[in-house]
Formats: structure tokens, C-alpha cells, sequence
């Protein structure tokens, strides 16, 4: 009965364990650090400890931009609930995130990992026309 009871604890850890594993992975795999993707506009954003800059992102809608997204401070995440769409920023890398706005509006990023003090005012806004 206890070898049993482990077997089960076990194959329980593991199917846990890689889905951890997989949510880590499609968590990085939306930010590549990969080059600027051809035929979009380029928005440079580059994050700190608590702010973006720049704050406010005006944006045509159907017009496909590439954020080049950058830290130098801790490990931050940027991400647009609206277009369900995110990335992980680590420090030191350059990271890519493309979107085509199909809306219109007034939308809000914000950094989506606890990044110390201050972090739950990290935002800034998108403005789609």
C-alpha cells in the first residue's frame, strides 16, 4: 500500500512538475529575442524600477508593431491584457513582441511580474485609432 501511495505521489509531482515547465516556456516563447520583425513599425520601450518609458503608445488600428522591449534593472514582464498578448523582459536582453491592434481605444500595459515596491503602479497606456 505505501509503494503504491508513492508511485502515486510521484506520477502526480511529475505531471505537475511539466505543466509548470510548459506554462514557463509559453510564458518566454511570446517575447522572443529574436530580430525586428520586417514590414512593422519599431517601438523601443525600455523599463526600470517603476516606470516605462514611453508611458503612452499611440497606435493605428490593423497597423502590426514590433516592441523592442529592454531592462537593465531586475527581471520585468510587459503585458496588454486587451490583445491578450505578453513578454518577459530579463535584464541585459533585448526581447520582441509583435501586435496588430484590431481595435479601437484606450488600452492599458503594465508590468506583469512583481518587480519590488511600487511595481502595482507600473503602466502606461495605449492608445488605439
Amino acid at each position: 500500500m505505501k509503494k503504491q501511495w508513492i508511485r502515486h505521489a510521484a506520477a502526480a509531482l511529475t505531471i505537475l512538475g511539466a505543466g509548470a515547465l510548459g506554462f514557463g516556456v509559453a510564458a518566454w516563447a511570446d517575447g522572443k529575442p529574436a530580430k525586428h520583425v520586417k514590414h512593422a513599425r519599431l517601438i523601443k520601450v525600455s523599463a526600470r524600477r517603476f516606470v516605462f518609458n514611453p508611458s503612452t503608445i499611440k497606435l493605428k488600428k490593423g497597423e502590426t508593431v514590433d516592441f523592442e522591449l529592454k531592462t537593465e534593472d531586475v527581471l520585468m514582464g510587459f503585458s496588454v491584457p486587451d490583445f491578450n498578448t505578453r513578454s518577459d523582459i530579463p535584464p541585459g536582453q533585448v526581447m520582441h513582441l509583435t501586435l496588430t491592434p484590431d481595435k479601437t481605444g484606450t488600452f492599458t500595459f503594465l508590468c506583469d511580474i512583481f518587480c519590488g515596491s511600487g511595481h502595482e503602479n507600473m503602466s502606461g497606456t495605449i492608445v488605439v485609432e
